[in-house]
Parts: C-alpha cells; structure tokens; sequence
C-alpha cells in the first residue's frame, strides 16, 4: 500500500521532504544571525536528505513551492492543470490556489453530467442520485474554502495556509471514489462477468 503523502507544515515532527520527496522526520531550529536572534524565522533540517527547509511566520520559503501530492491520474488534464497550478501558486497565495482548487471540483462535478444553476445546487443533485454522504462533505469543503478565497469573510487563508494545503488531498479523495474506484469496478465486471450473463443482468435492472 502506498505511504499517504504529509504535507509540510511548520513545527510538524515529520513530513514529505520538499527535496528528496521521502517521508522523514524533521530538526527544527530558529534562526540567529551573530548578535540577535529573527523573530518567527525557522528551519526544518530532513534526517534522510539533510538538507534544509526554510519558514518565515507559517510559510515555507525556501524551497519556493509548497510540495502536495500528485494529482490523481484518473482525472482529467485541464483539471490536472488547475491542480497543478494551485501547487505552483501555494506559497505565494493560499487564497488563489484555493480558488484553482474549487474551479478544479467544479469542473470534476460537471463531468458527471450534474444539473443545477451553481455548484451547490450541482452536489446537491448528486446527492439526490445516490451520491455517498462523505463525498458530498469533502466536495462541500472545497466548494466553501474555496469561495471564501474569492469572498473572504470568515477564513483568512493566507493567515492559515494549512487549511488550503487540506483541499489538495479532498480533491484526491474526491476523484478516487467518483472515477477510480467506480473504473476498477467495471474493469473488472468487464473482465469477470461472461457477455451472456451481463445480458440477463440488464434485463433484470431493466425492469
């Protein structure tokens, strides 16, 4: 099984190593300069690569972009593209990489032939066609912090960059249940189930 992906975080103990990618734990120290110490500037040292990570306040300065996890193959390229620009725009705007991320399930939940006037409206639907309750959370969660990006009010996120870095892994979980999972099903239903006996069963649900 596939070790999950930790986003780096600061303070975090042990996280994917912006570097070398493997998960490893992490030496944390502040940062002195000959006669003074500055203020809320940090440095995370990997055990496996050893080379550092620098934090100024909550965000990761050096290396420039904030590491996530790979989008999931199974979806489809122009929203691999807008997941992988939230990546690219992670450290310099929480706000703007929530947004990409919202455009990003907007775009996955009108793949699936969704009806309604908004986004909202559009999961609601899914849910009334049988949609799985924890999906219909995470496509919620992504659809509020992202449009708190583009109308904040309640969320600051470039105060709290964590709370964004979350939306990388719901739009994973996202696809794995809604084309994943439901594609190695009917693989293997395609692989498994002789033609003769998938026609009976046609016939059955068609009734």
């Amino acid at each position: 099984m596939e070790t999950p992906f930790t986003q780096p975080q600061l303070n975090k103990t042990s996280f994917n190593c912006p570097h070398c990618k493997a998960f490893s734990s992490m030496n944390w120290s502040s940062t002195f300069t000959r006669d003074s110490h500055i203020d809320d500037l940090n440095v995370a040292k990997c055990t496996h690569c050893q080379l550092y990570s620098v934090w100024m306040e909550y965000v990761m300065v050096y290396p420039g972009q904030i590491e996530v996890e790979s989008p999931n193959n199974d979806l489809p390229d122009d929203i691999k593209v807008d997941y992988l620009e939230a990546a690219n725009i992670m450290n310099q705007s929480s706000r703007g990489a929530a947004a990409l991320l919202r455009l990003a399930v907007e775009k996955l939940v009108n793949g699936l032939d969704a009806k309604g006037k908004d986004l909202n409206t559009k999961i609601g639907d899914l849910v009334s066609k049988g949609l799985s309750p924890k999906i219909q959370k995470s496509l919620d969660v992504v659809r509020f912090i992202g449009n708190e990006a583009v109308h904040p009010g309640q969320i600051d996120l470039n105060d709290s960059p964590e709370i964004a870095q979350t939306l990388f892994r719901l739009v994973n979980v996202i696809a794995d249940d809604m084309i994943t999972k439901p594609k190695e099903i009917d693989l293997i239903y395609d692989e498994l189930v002789p033609e003769n006996h998938k026609n009976g069963i046609n016939k059955r649900d068609s009734k």
